[in-house]
């Protein structure tokens, strides 16, 4: 494998808690990345084993990156510098696939410019507990601006999480999530379309194959809004709507065309009666009216709210 290694696998501390793989990629992050990585020596579950990479950053990331290997991360480290210039959502599915090749049993993606709480790994290894099924764990997060002032917080989840509910919103917000060995090894194999994210991509992986979303709807995150976030905070149900009307049907239903057509492409990811519901929404995606109007009737198939809802069905309808 070409890699670029800070510490060995000996050289990490052994104990009997979950090793935590924490997935970073990084991109002209330097200007807060400082504090994100002290956030990772403050989590009260120490055992950890940060894998990280550079995504072509021009300014001096990478620099921080490495006297962080040499100084508070030593022992703990591990830079990853193959496949040059992916994006975010194929430079996390490259760390997680070599992550899989360590022991570790628990995965949590990172990103670079927000402020983990200290109980964050600790809350994600415990809800994650020890099943052989894929489970993906979730949390809310705290917004906060460029001087991490709180400025507001997640929506709850109001509708349970779901393949169906997933293919029309994703609710499990990356700098949150962590993934048991198994979620992460169903995401491993798979492919991603392009254009997606890597986070709803994991969502809809492992609902697809059967595996369990648990959603803590407590804050783990202080999530930094600064104006360059790869995605940002939603706002209130009325914000979010205006927001997506704003955006148009376009990105809406192309994402949703992209994420059908790869799952499809893929049958080793989809099971049992989710298989059923796929292939009806791919139908609908391809025929008229009424296949969409059969679609609409699948369980779960909607989103958040009453008004996401209202106007995604309008859009699949019209799409």
């Amino acid at each position: 494998m070409d890699r670029n290694t800070d510490t060995h696998a000996a050289d990490i501390p052994i104990t009997d808690t979950p090793i935590v793989a924490i997935l970073l990629s990084t991109y002209n992050g330097a200007r807060y990345i400082d504090q994100q990585l002290q956030s990772f020596t403050e989590q009260t579950h120490p055992n950890w084993v940060l894998h990280w990479r550079d995504d072509g950053s021009v300014d001096d990331t990478p620099a921080r990156m490495e006297a962080f290997a040499a100084g508070p991360g030593a022992h703990r480290c591990v830079g990853h510098t193959q496949h040059g210039r992916l994006n975010v959502t194929r430079s996390f599915m490259a760390l997680l696939r070599d992550a899989l090749e360590t022991p570790a049993s628990c995965f949590a993606f990172a990103d670079q410019d927000d402020v983990w709480l200290p109980d964050k790994l600790a809350r994600g290894v415990a809800a994650l507990g020890s099943s052989d099924q894929p489970v993906l764990y979730c949390a809310g997060h705290i917004a906060a601006d460029e001087a991490l002032n709180p400025i507001g917080s997640s929506p709850p989840v109001r509708r349970p999480p779901s393949f169906e509910a997933a293919l029309t919103q994703n609710i499990a917000q990356g700098c949150t999530m962590m993934l048991n060995r198994p979620a992460a090894e169903r995401i491993g194999r798979s492919e991603p379309p392009d254009g997606t994210w890597h986070d709803w991509w994991a969502y809809l992986v492992v609902t697809a194959g059967g595996g369990r979303v648990v959603v803590d709807a407590a804050a783990t995150v202080l999530y930094r809004q600064h104006g360059a976030n790869h995605t940002g905070v939603a706002g209130s149900e009325w914000r979010r709507a205006l927001a997506a009307l704003r955006r148009g049907q376009g990105p809406f239903i192309d994402i949703l065309r992209r994420h059908v057509d790869s799952l499809c492409a893929q049958p080793f990811l989809v099971t049992g009666p989710k298989q059923a519901h796929l292939d009806m929404v791919a139908r609908a995606l391809k025929g008229g009216v009424r296949q969409r109007l059969q679609a609409l009737r699948v369980p779960g198939f909607a989103r958040q709210t009453w008004l996401e809802t209202l106007l995604f069905r309008v859009w699949f309808l019209l799409a």
